[in-house]
């Protein structure tokens, strides 16, 4: 297949979170059986800088730029995956967050830039570039690309468009006069349109006139139909839901692959689990954590913001040091919650350490030194993080939502029994319910090392690498640009018959 992929980030030209993974690891996944895979990303500085040798191969006049819009092509690292940058200077060119400013605050005008993106999307998928290479299928992701389905819906022929949504809180909302100051056409405005309770939702156009949605895990797909998740589209997204699918992320196995991680003390795998012993020891000592083996020691990596539920790990860490844990907390996020996680590590030396903002490699040190990985998240898409966990035999524990409740496995008597189980779960999101799961582990890990290392052994065995989850995606594929194709046919066919 033909495929343009877009999206406003990805690892390794740039990343703020999970999307870029994904931007990632799906389109390379997606080259490897032949199909001819083009992902298209805005050229921030960084992505510049990061694509290697770049060729100017279109330049357009669009509307929203000032200037030429120039369209580099390259090469996606590592990949047979052929990459475009949308290089527009006044829109593009500035340094650090691709959403934020560096107080923290949104770029005043993200709306202008990536309407502009996502015109520069629809130039592509309709042969600006190459007259002789136009998608089947354009996959669209969040609210950044939100506007490509509409924009392209006036076009005939066209390709079909997959709308993804990796976290439906992030909806691109703009006040009303930003819709007439984007120049789109005056009919996209209506509540079955782009307006959002007298707002522009970029969000909205991807989900009202994409050809198919999904997202990123089965469960997440059926919590957004509901109003307890549907951040009030739960409505529409029911309308739809015969069009939604819910597809697990994979995870990069190559980058997360505890044998051959550049970044680990020493290289384990599920035959040598031995030596997972010398990264605690390691990670202990370079986070200023006591030396001690016998206490279980949890990670915790995310954004500290309330969806991650650090507020529930802040509620809980009296009683949780009541026991013999220790705690490492790498994220950055909401300050109240960077604050309050400072002053508790001075509460709590040698037993909670706190590390505010990303280290590539001491994520990848946390996920091997660690014998449970915490993700209370309140809701979580997808996650991958419990995915590497599970790869480096760091135990899960984890709220029972989302995507965390499609790959992580109950630690039961039953599911202990018949080697099924791969973790701990719990149901409500509430620190006393994390604290009992986080106990049940200890539990464990204290009373037979014999049953702790199946249960480890156990998630190492979990195949969550891109493989399965992009041939689910090249299905989704075909089926969606034969049911585009046939209702296209549906439309021309007495449009045959007016002309005779």
């Amino acid at each position: 297949m033909d495929i343009l992929f877009c999206t406003s980030e990805a690892y390794p030209l740039v990343k703020t979170g999970g999307l870029a993974d994904v931007s990632a690891s799906l389109p390379r996944a997606l080259a490897k059986p032949g199909n001819d895979v083009r992902l298209v990303l805005p050229a921030y500085p960084e992505a510049v800088e990061r694509a290697g040798e770049l060729t100017t191969v279109a330049r357009l006049g669009l509307e929203g730029a000032d200037g030429v819009v120039e369209i580099l092509q390259g090469r996606f690292p590592d990949s047979e995956v052929t990459l475009y940058l949308v290089d527009s200077p006044q829109h593009f060119r500035r340094r650090g967050n691709p959403y934020l400013q560096a107080d923290g605050r949104d770029w005043p005008d993200n709306a202008e830039r990536f309407a502009l993106f996502a015109r520069a999307i629809v130039a592509i998928a309709r042969g600006a570039l190459d007259s002789g290479w136009q998608p089947e299928l354009v996959h669209c992701n969040d609210w950044q690309t939100g506007l490509v389905a509409p924009l392209l819906r006036s076009h005939t022929p066209r390709p079909a468009v997959l709308f993804t949504i990796h976290n439906l809180a992030y909806q691109g909302l703009f006040p009303r006069q930003t819709f007439t100051r984007l120049g789109l056409p005056a009919t996209l405005w209506s509540m079955d349109g782009l307006e959002f309770h007298d707002q522009l939702s970029f969000l909205k156009g991807g989900l009202v006139f994409a050809d198919w949605l999904s997202t990123v895990s089965p469960t997440y797909a059926r919590e957004i139909c509901t109003p307890a998740f549907g951040c009030g589209l739960d409505g529409l997204l029911k309308h739809r839901s015969d069009r939604l699918s819910g597809i697990l992320n994979g995870m990069d196995c190559v980058e997360w692959n505890p044998s051959t991680d550049p970044f680990l003390e020493r290289n384990y795998t599920v035959r040598t689990l031995q030596h997972k012993a010398d990264n605690k020891a390691a990670l202990q000592a370079e986070t200023g954590l006591h030396a001690d083996r016998g206490r279980l020691l949890l990670g915790f990596i995310g954004r500290l913001v309330e969806q991650k539920a650090i507020d529930l790990v802040l509620e809980a860490l009296d009683s949780l040091f009541e026991h013999p844990f220790q705690l490492v907390v790498l994220g950055s996020g909401e300050r109240r919650f960077e604050t309050r996680l400072r002053h508790a590590a001075e509460r709590f030396p040698g037993q909670l350490a706190v590390h505010i903002g990303y280290d590539e490699g001491l994520a990848h040190r946390i996920e091997a030194g660690a014998d449970c990985l915490l993700m209370p998240s309140r809701y979580e898409p997808c996650g991958l993080n419990q995915l590497y966990s599970l790869r480096y035999g760091t135990v899960p524990i984890v709220h029972r939502t989302g995507g965390l409740a499609d790959s992580v496995v109950d630690h039961t008597e039953e599911t202990a029994a018949d080697y099924t189980a791969t973790g701990f779960v719990f149901e409500q999101d509430t620190s006393a319910a994390m604290l009992e799961a986080c106990l049940r582990a200890l539990s464990c890990f204290e009373s037979s090392r014999v049953d702790w290392w199946k249960l480890v052994i156990t998630g190492m065995r979990q195949d969550f690498c891109w493989a399965s989850s992009a041939a689910r995606y090249l299905d989704l594929y075909i089926h969606v640009c034969n049911l585009v194709r046939a209702e296209m046919l549906e439309v021309e066919q007495p449009l045959r018959q007016l002309n005779v």
